[in-house]
């Protein structure tokens, strides 16, 4: 479309349209208040704007809200306030997805999981409590300048310490300096006295990071030493200050990140570089995000390409589905949007959907004629990328619309394969339930069981047993899934396989039993667990090797010793009389 084409107007059209949708997200993404009375005023604003008008449902406004955490960390507590509001009213138990430091602070302050499906044993909860009283982290956080001085006056005190907290954004790949915490809080006391005291650098992270702080002493001192990023134009968007977004766009010509924009629900933002740009068919793409079927509507209407492509080639259905924005995709069905067409990595809709546990849209798109076994550039069909990610709602609706249940990927996996090596076990048991065959190799010869094995899911590997899976069967290098346990030193599992009848003294492709395995990785621990069973420690490999001479010959004195001690004989020479060969095979 030409710019002519587009009214100038359309802008203040839109946003007064979508007003109480923007105002309500501003009122939550700019939340600066602790006082309960203020935060039920903002929560009687998103339940009459957002819920009760139908827009958004409970559990959508509950992932948007604990998805701000990170960004705004001083008002963690007025966010699980909210969230526990509208859980009660509406009688949300269980959401899907949610950030997971927020789903771990919510249950830490009200005793409830509302994503069920969260491992809380990966949170390093060393660094949770950084706010408490009398600590350097408050007083920045309420830029109390008074006991900031006094930290900084004690012994010891170090001003290049850094902190790794997943209360703040990006925590995985960021540690964040003192000077760096004052811009994100907006500190901007304790940020003058860092500068003038002990001349902290301004870094890239720190100009980032002042767009969320807000502060505009603070934000013009960092533009003086660095140039802004892409990071900083993202930061402004969350932050929901829209001069902030326009300033980076007009002064130094920042594109706005659309899928920022969706992600952290910022329609103004979103409208603002519909103005500036014009670009009908890339705004159409992103609008469904959003979850307003209007707002597609209004795109359509005003000619956008119903299966235009982001550049992951990606079409409006396929953001759509991974959202499980019901409306929309029945909207752009109705439009006649290309039910099967493929992304850049070669999936569907359906693949999508499937990968979210999308399960209504996965519905909605297999009764409007999406392939059910299509397949993604690795072969992959829905069923393979269900299975994988454990969702079992999503697994038995595939299933039941007829997915090919055998169906193999490029390696040469099926679906259980893929459960198996994603610790799937649920899925995994009703993919047997439904007639998989539990013995099907993979194109290297492993059955499932291998899979569960090697990356230690002993449950799954339970499973697997319980339902008669061949636990001596050998992949195409002859190892039984024994074999894969005792290499890895897996302990427990090479009991269950143990207990379960696995033979203890096959052979691999190279004549070596699990003892050789377990001889040649220095596995004692395991060495000593197949002794117990009845390993023949004197069995000889296609070299005529024992596992004490592999133990030997890697110099592995302790697992050595543990096979001496069993009186194992000693073989200076292979069955030919000559040395040990130094290039045998040990695996």
């Amino acid at each position: 479309m030409s710019e002519n084409d587009i009214d100038p107007n359309k802008y203040s059209e839109l946003r007064s349209i979508y007003k109480h949708y923007i105002d309500s997200y501003i009122a939550l993404y700019q939340l600066k208040t602790e006082k309960e009375e203020e935060i039920k005023d903002i929560y009687q604003q998103i339940k009459t704007e957002l819920i009760d008008s139908k827009t958004y449902p409970p559990k959508k406004i509950i992932k948007d809200i604990l998805c701000i955490v990170p960004y705004n960390n001083r008002y963690t507590k007025s966010y699980l306030f909210l969230v526990k509001h509208i859980s009660d009213d509406y009688h949300v138990t269980d959401i899907r997805n949610v950030e997971h430091i927020s789903n771990f602070l919510f249950y830490k302050e009200y005793g409830i999981k509302l994503d069920k499906s969260d491992d809380f044993e990966k949170i390093n909860s060393e660094n949770l409590d950084i706010h408490k009283e009398n600590t350097i982290y408050r007083a920045i956080m309420y830029n109390d300048l008074e006991r900031f001085i006094t930290f900084t006056e004690m012994d010891g005190f170090d001003k290049d310490q850094k902190l790794k907290s997943s209360l703040y954004p990006n925590f995985h790949h960021i540690v964040y300096s003192l000077l760096e915490l004052c811009c994100y809080h907006g500190a901007v006391d304790c940020f003058k006295l860092l500068r003038t005291k002990f001349q902290s650098p301004i870094t890239q992270t720190c100009l980032q990071l002042s767009f969320l702080g807000g502060n505009p002493e603070i934000m013009s001192e960092c533009l003086k030493y660095q140039k802004p990023n892409r990071e900083c134009m993202d930061y402004a968007i969350i932050s929901h200050n829209i001069d902030f977004v326009t300033f980076l766009m007009n002064e130094y010509n920042k594109f706005i990140n659309l899928d920022c924009c969706a992600v952290h629900c910022n329609l103004d933002a979103f409208l603002v570089y519909f103005d500036q740009t014009n670009d009908v068919d890339k705004c159409f793409v992103y609008s469904v995000m959003f979850n307003i079927p209007s707002l597609c509507e209004y795109f359509l209407s005003t000619g956008a390409n119903i299966n235009e492509k982001d550049i992951d080639g990606k079409t409006a259905l396929h953001i759509a589905a991974r959202y499980n924005c019901i409306e929309t995709v029945e909207l752009l069905i109705s439009h006649g949007a290309n039910i099967n067409e493929k992304n850049k990595d070669g999936e569907t809709s359906l693949h999508i959907a499937a990968n979210n546990n999308s399960k209504e849209t996965a519905e909605l798109l297999i009764s409007n004629g999406a392939n059910i076994n299509e397949k993604n550039d690795d072969a992959g069909t829905a069923l393979h990328i269900a299975a994988f990610e454990n969702h079992k709602e999503t697994v038995e609706l595939l299933i039941s619309h007829g997915a090919n249940i055998n169906e193999k990927n490029d390696y040469g996996e099926t679906a259980l394969h893929v459960a198996a090596y994603n610790n799937s076990k649920e899925t995994a048991e009703i993919l047997i339930s439904h007639g998989i065959n539990i013995n099907e190799k993979d194109d290297d010869g492993g059955t499932a069981l291998h899979n569960a094995v090697y990356y230690n899911y002993k449950e799954t590997a339970e499973l697997l047993i319980s339902h008669g899976i061949n636990i001596n069967a050998k992949n195409d290098n002859g190892r039984t899934a024994l074999h894969v346990a005792v290499y890895d030193n897996r302990k427990e599992i090479a009991e269950l396989l143990i207990s379960h009848g696995a033979n203890i003294n096959e052979k691999n492709n190279d004549g070596k039993t699990a003892l050789h395995t377990a001889a040649s990785n220095n596995s004692k621990e395991t060495a000593e667990i197949l002794i117990s069973h009845g390993a023949n420690i004197n069995e000889k490999d296609e070299y005529g090797q024992t596992a004490l001479d592999t133990a030997t010959f890697f110099n592995h004195k302790e697992t050595a010793e543990l096979l001496k001690s069993h009186d194992i004989k000693i073989n200076k020479k292979d069955n030919g009389g000559t040395k040990r060969s130094s290039n045998c095979s040990i695996l």
